[in-house]
């Protein structure tokens, strides 16, 4: 999207803006899927807003970039950071493509609304009124994430925004908040807001397999494509070639689910009364492949052995939701334990995000090291490396869990 706002060079903290840019392409993947999820035109109002924003942080980044390459050798460092900035910048058009399938009411079938929340934990946009009992309060003095399993995971204010929230960080009437959680969570966060009820989206079906089936591609192509972005992260913050790898993995399988979701989306299309209907699945299929495409970007420089450059490492360990790598300790609450058996989601806040096994194959394949997406019954034993996602303090927890110093 091209904004009217002027942009002109100034020095910046480019690990400050590299922070900033990770923060705001994964809130607008989490942002746009909502607004299709509930047919919300305010949060795709948002999702646009914040796409404003990243055009103009990805000026500031080029610009510091060009300005910091005075040799070859500086050249060659600087690609992979390179990559990573424009990485973001497709993430975040195509965010601004999803949202615009709410906006411009291209159309979805129901069957999608219907699917995606299985797929998206429920997030709501919220105005703190006046009479609100968490006005003038701190998110520390509220403690919502312990209470109601709601995090408030960006704040605009006046105008602007907030990605970062801290437990410090006071809420003030007229505060758009956006909160991520469990559906009986956000409607008590919501009631104690807005002094309103919350109506989650009315569930619908459809009995078109073919429909059905390329809904079930895009969802799937959404977790994967997710997933291939939070492991890029981790591969160029742990300068992991094996992450690396399996974000390739995970993009290539992503084309192949677009290649069938195209036959699905076609057949169907004979099937349906209106097959105009079918154009936001097209929309959200070929943007959620985008993303996916920008993840194996983000990695790039990893997979090519470039290594991580000091200021993306710096920016990922300073970005709102952290990345982290824990390996379970003998004996410790996680050894011998699925991860719903010790609910590290709910005792920690932190999602993980894959687990890496020692090899036990014979031949030693990459592959059997890895489970991706572990679910709650997931086992876990001494020696498993954990790598997870979230807030500081869930990192901290996490850790007691694992047994780690």
């Amino acid at each position: 999207m091209v904004t009217g706002e002027d942009v002109t060079y100034e020095p910046v903290s480019v690990k400050d803006v590299l922070a900033e840019m990770k923060d705001t392409a994964e809130l607008l993947i989490d942002l746009s899927y909502s607004a299709v999820l509930l047919g919300s035109d305010e949060i795709a109002e948002e999702v646009l807003a914040l796409e404003e924003r990243m055009d103009v942080l990805h000026l500031r980044a080029r610009m510091s970039l060009l300005m910091a390459a005075r040799n070859p050798e500086d050249a060659e460092a600087l690609a992979p950071v390179l990559g990573v900035v424009g990485a973001a910048e497709k993430i975040s058009d195509a965010a601004g493509d999803i949202a615009k399938v709410v906006i411009e009411d291209i159309g979805l079938p129901a069957a999608m609304r219907a699917t995606l929340p299985e797929a998206v934990e429920t997030l709501v946009r919220a105005t703190v009124e006046a009479d609100s009992a968490y006005a003038d309060r701190t998110l520390a003095d509220l403690n919502l994430e312990t209470a109601t399993g709601v995090r408030i995971i960006a704040i605009r204010r006046s105008g602007e925004w907030l990605l970062n929230p801290t437990a410090e960080t006071t809420l003030r009437s007229g505060d758009v908040l956006l909160a991520r959680g469990p559906e009986d969570g956000i409607a008590e966060v919501y009631a104690e807001t807005t002094g309103e009820g919350y109506e989650p989206p009315e569930p619908h079906e459809s009995h078109i397999d073919d429909l059905e089936r390329a809904v079930d591609s895009i969802v799937l192509m959404k977790n994967m494509s997710e997933l291939a972005v939070d492991l890029a992260y981790g591969a160029i913050l742990f300068d992991s070639q094996d992450v690396a790898e399996e974000v390739l993995e995970l993009e290539a399988e992503v084309d192949a689910l677009q290649s069938r979701f195209e036959a699905w989306t076609l057949q169907a299309a004979g099937r349906v009364d209106d097959p105009i209907a079918l154009r936001g699945l097209v929309h959200l299929a070929r943007s959620t492949e985008v993303i996916s495409d920008a993840a194996l970007e983000i990695s790039e420089g990893v997979l090519r052995g470039l290594g991580t450059h000091p200021v993306v490492e710096a920016a990922i360990e300073a970005s709102d939701e952290v990345i982290v790598r824990e390996t379970v300790s003998p004996d410790s609450d996680l050894d011998g334990a699925t991860l719903g058996d010790r609910e590290v989601k709910t005792r920690t806040g932190m999602r993980v995000i894959a687990v890496r096994r020692p090899s036990t194959h014979p031949t030693g394949k990459h592959s059997t090291d890895w489970e991706l997406s572990p679910g709650p019954e997931t086992a876990i034993d001494a020696g498993d490396v954990v790598i997870a996602k979230g807030t500081r303090s869930g990192a901290e927890r996490l850790r007691e869990l694992a047994g780690g110093d």
